[in-house]
């Protein structure tokens, strides 16, 4: 049983803004930042423009200098700063200039500032006095951030000799099946989010626990157990694995098998967060937490969901009490998004049935299964991979640019090594089939008024050969935030289907009838263009594999095709639609995360919803940025 003398408050998601006090006219500690600072500095400063939060673009006055152009900002405290920028493309037109730093004027030499601390101290004057404490906890993200940036370079050679060792030392040869992707996935929880900086960071956890079961370390643990009312629990436990356990099973009273249905907890979350949900649905006098912890498990990218070991097709998904990719990101379960992602994969699944020429190229997870007693502490999603997969290279998009083992930053990347098994080593064979088929398939479900939340991490490519040739897959996961058109579901699949399809979803926000194709068309671009597309090309070309104009050609080519192809299967709006709202727009809505997810509350932002809140940057596959393609 949960005592009650077990129960906390529920602090979940509250910011530690210990050390966030303002320090402007600090000296600045040192005189050039270490690489892991720069870096981080830059891409904050970067995402700052981007979203231009605080207006430090809009309102700021371009200045010239013989270096270069500058951005010159009013402080709320009447001070000046300058900030060095130079052309981008990558969702902004502009980026801060390497090595990034701040100049304050009316100081002597107007002092530059080149830390993480002291840029972030003088900034905070950007920001609303009303808004300072929302800032201050963005700090300790950023600081949270270059901890986990300096942590993540110091084992991560220690955790590539343990994949080697338990993998093997050939990816794209050994890292085979569902199995073989959570070697994949730990390289990926090194890399940063395409266009949020303080990814790495984990808010709530201490690093004894994340080093216990973060992906990034390749932890092995068990599971904590909690036996709930059976009346008390919502989804189908028919469908639940044969290895399921009973409460007796987890060496609890045995009088409860009849009574209780064994619900997992992840160990972060027992027994707080546990406590937190019992009481808040009255069940802490009716629920009992086992003592020793059973199913041994491993992290997976998003940390939260996990793979058992004995049952490699099958994940859990699990609340934590944490979170990530914005302070108010909170990475708990809401019961309402399991309905969610069963109905948008049964949704996903209707439309590839009536698309046979593209459902060969997807495949998807089952999210069906599925339990909670009515709290975001109090879920579990039972995901399961499909058979058949043992030959193949399961490979999260997001590790795609991973350095394979035994290679150096930049050179032999996960992709290179996937190219030279399937494609003779022709990287450009290997992004054509990958690009071709990731398009077929999105502007397929946008002719159904459909887009998916299907980005890096969602999306993993599935690689093997077919009749000796190399065939390419799509495997997509959590299908819980979908944006549906209605009325153009109703159009492609008839108006009795599409309402069947669309009863099951619990968010209103994800049925788009009083905004037409827009939210549709901001899912595609920013998540399959931007994120699953575009990301990559800019990524490469920085690394110096090909010229970006090249990279964003073949972008745009293969985004054309299949436009062209989908106006010739269905003559009319879809393919119009989408080459007006993405492929020729002059500008694109851009993720405004940090915006929604740290520096402003909703009332502040007007973010409905943290992950489709948006700001606009430039086309960068229009034909005059491809010229300018740096």
């Amino acid at each position: 049983m949960i005592r009650a003398d077990e129960e906390v408050a529920d602090t979940t998601g509250a910011a530690d803004t210990t050390g966030a006090a303002d320090t402007t006219g600090a000296a600045d500690t040192a005189d050039v930042a270490d690489v892991f600072e720069a870096d981080l500095l830059a891409r904050v400063l970067d995402t700052l423009l981007r979203e231009d939060a605080y207006g430090l673009r809009s309102r700021a006055e371009t200045v010239r200098r013989a270096d270069g152009e500058w951005l010159r900002v009013v402080l709320t405290d009447g001070g000046g700063v300058l900030l060095p920028v130079e052309p981008d493309g990558f969702q902004c037109e502009i980026r801060v200039r390497r090595p990034a730093q701040l100049l304050v004027e009316g100081e002597p030499d107007d002092t530059a500032l080149t830390t993480l601390d002291a840029v972030l101290a003088r900034l905070r004057h950007a920001a609303d006095p009303d808004d300072r404490g929302l800032y201050d906890a963005f700090v300790v993200e950023c600081r949270r951030t270059l901890e986990a940036m300096r942590l993540h370079a110091d084992i991560r050679p220690r955790v590539v000799e343990r994949l080697v060792a338990a993998y093997g030392g050939e990816p794209a040869e050994q890292w085979a099946g569902v199995h073989g992707s959570l070697a994949y996935d730990t390289l990926a929880a090194f890399r940063d989010h395409p266009v949020y900086p303080t990814g790495r960071a984990r808010l709530a956890l201490s690093d004894a626990e994340q080093r216990a079961h973060a992906p990034e370390f390749h932890p092995s643990f068990r599971l904590r157990w909690a036996a709930l009312p059976r009346e008390a629990v919502a989804g189908d436990t028919a469908r639940l694995p044969d290895w399921w356990p009973t409460p007796g099973a987890l060496g609890l009273p045995g009088g409860l098998d009849d009574s209780h249905l064994a619900f997992p907890v992840h160990p972060l979350s027992a027994p707080r967060a546990l406590a937190i949900g019992l009481r808040a649905t009255h069940l802490t006098g009716r629920a009992h937490l086992a003592d020793d912890a059973w199913l041994d498990v491993r992290p997976t990218l998003s940390m939260r969901t996990v793979a058992v070991t004995d049952d490699p097709l099958t994940h859990l998904k699990l609340p934590l009490a944490t979170a990530t990719l914005g302070a108010r990101n909170r990475r708990t379960i809401k019961p309402g998004t399991l309905a969610d992602g069963d109905a948008g994969q049964r949704l996903t699944e209707a439309v590839l049935a009536h698309e046979p020429g593209v459902a060969g190229g997807v495949l998807l997870a089952d999210e069906g299964t599925y339990l909670h007693a009515g709290h975001e502490f109090l879920a579990t999603l039972v995901r399961r991979y499909p058979s058949g997969l043992d030959g193949c290279q399961v490979v999260p998009l997001a590790a795609l640019l991973s350095p394979a083992p035994g290679a150096a930053p930049g050179t032999g990347l996960i992709v290179d090594t996937l190219a030279a098994r399937y494609y003779s080593g022709d990287l450009f064979a290997l992004l054509d089939a990958y690009l071709t088929l990731l398009f077929d398939v999105h502007t397929t479900l946008f002719a159904y008024g459909v887009a998916l939340e299907s980005h890096q991490q969602n999306t993993s490519l599935v690689l093997d050969t077919e009749h000796g040739r190399p065939r390419v897959r799509l495997l997509l996961k959590d299908h819980d935030g979908p944006r549906v058109h209605p009325a153009r579901l109703a159009d492609a699949l008839g108006g009795d289907e599409a309402a069947r399809l669309l009863g099951g979803f619990d968010d209103c926000r994800i049925l788009t009838d009083d905004h037409g194709d827009g939210p549709v068309a901001d899912v595609f671009a920013t998540i399959t263009v931007h994120l699953c597309a575009g990301a990559l090309a800019f990524e490469l070309a920085r690394l110096g594999r090909a010229p970006l104009g090249t990279l964003l050609r073949l972008i745009r080519d293969r985004l054309a095709e299949a436009i062209e192809r989908l106006k010739e299967q269905r003559p009319g709006a879809p393919g119009a639609v989408l080459r007006a709202l993405v492929l020729d727009a002059e500008r694109l809505p851009v993720k405004a995360m940090v915006t929604a997810g740290s520096l402003f509350t909703k009332q502040r932002s007007g973010a409905a919803d943290i992950n489709k809140h948006y700001v606009t940057g430039p086309n960068y596959l229009l034909p005059g940025h491809l010229a300018r393609g740096r």
